[in-house]
């Protein structure tokens, strides 16, 4: 669709450049091999549902920034504002409200989306490093109430005394972390399926657009602020929701989710696993908290290393993240195959 001959608008890449042939069994295998993977830990792993619920919940974290930074090219650095504020909000809900975690929930998500709806309303006018910087102002300043607002948020010491009520007046929060590990597998089933639509509708794909040249799509009568504003709302929302999922399954919230480094943590996973790709969320966040996990048992500090060398090996010879280790892995197949009929 053109307004004239500079107004021309190629979209280069799909919104999902993972390739995606509908009919081929093998998708259908890869686009259930999570889900399946997932509910499987849940009976091969009962000791450590509480580790599985926390890559789940940092799983959800990592998928609401590929919609801003990946889809919508939206660079920040301040997305630990959503899930905190998320975590807080579904906190004080449970202490001072009801501590229906459904209720919870839904309450956490509505003040995270209309925290983003306002702080999007006010930053996403600019670009580039005045956009980048705008993100680490407000997610500082969150930072600083949260710490001096000791009656509301428990300052530097946490948020403590969560009251969790049974799901639906049945299925108690067990130190085991059954209910939570199933409750949170849900919701972060859900909110895929919703993110999944979302980024391979007509919406989805003007986004594309806007991220590869807004003025461009602005020239052909896209609301560009409008659609940005709305992308940056749902994830704001979708980061809310893990961070309500964290706060019930741990029944704690401490000053950390709203650090910058919860910000750089979801980022580092996020480009591990590759940006653009909602699958990526899932490689990512998995392999940097079981690297973690299992490199912190030899040395404190010997994780950092490992992935840090993981993630300067990714961004140099990876640029779609782990997930085109496929791709390249195919691509060298093909190179060192005799040609049909060599001898």
């Amino acid at each position: 669709m053109t307004t004239g001959s500079d107004a021309k608008v190629v979209i280069t890449q799909p919104a999902a450049p993972v390739a995606e042939d509908g009919g081929s069994w093998l998708t259908y295998v890869g686009h259930g091999l999570p889900w399946v993977a997932a509910i499987a830990y849940y009976f091969l792993a009962p000791s450590d549902l509480t580790f599985g619920t926390q890559i789940m919940c940092w799983i959800l974290f990592a998928i609401s920034l590929d919609l801003v930074l990946g889809y919508a090219g939206i660079v920040t650095l301040g997305h630990a504002a959503f899930f905190g504020i998320g975590a807080y909000a579904a906190g004080i809900f449970s202490i001072h409200v009801c501590g229906d975690p459904v209720l919870g929930h839904l309450a956490a998500i509505a003040v995270a989306a209309l925290a983003g709806l306002i702080t999007g309303a006010m930053i996403l006018h600019t670009t580039g490093v005045t956009l980048l910087m705008l993100t680490l102002v407000i997610v500082s300043a969150i930072f600083e109430y949260a710490n001096k607002a000791r009656w509301l948020t428990g300052g530097d010491d946490g948020l403590q005394g969560m009251k969790v009520n049974p799901l639906f007046g049945v299925f108690e929060f067990d130190l085991y972390g059954n209910t939570a590990y199933v409750y949170t597998l849900v919701v972060l089933f859900i909110w895929f399926l919703i993110a999944w639509r979302l980024v391979h509708s007509p919406f989805g794909r003007s986004l594309d657009g806007i991220r590869q040249n807004p003025r461009r799509m602005r020239a052909i009568g896209t609301p560009v602020w409008w659609r940005l504003l709305a992308m940056y709302t749902i994830s704001a929302a979708i980061a809310g929701s893990a961070g309500a999922l964290s706060a019930h399954s741990t029944r704690f919230v401490g000053l950390e989710v709203l650090s910058l480094l919860t910000s750089g943590i979801v980022t580092v996973a996020l480009i591990l696993g590759g940006t653009r790709r909602l699958y990526g969320a899932f490689v990512g966040a998995i392999v940097y908290f079981t690297v973690q996990d299992w490199t912190a048992k030899i040395s404190p500090y010997a994780w950092e290393f490992v992935v840090g060398i993981m993630l300067i090996a990714t961004v140099l010879f990876l640029e779609g993240g782990l997930m085109d280790l496929g791709r390249v892995a195919r691509r060298l197949a093909n190179r060192f195959r005799k040609p049909t009929g060599a001898t």
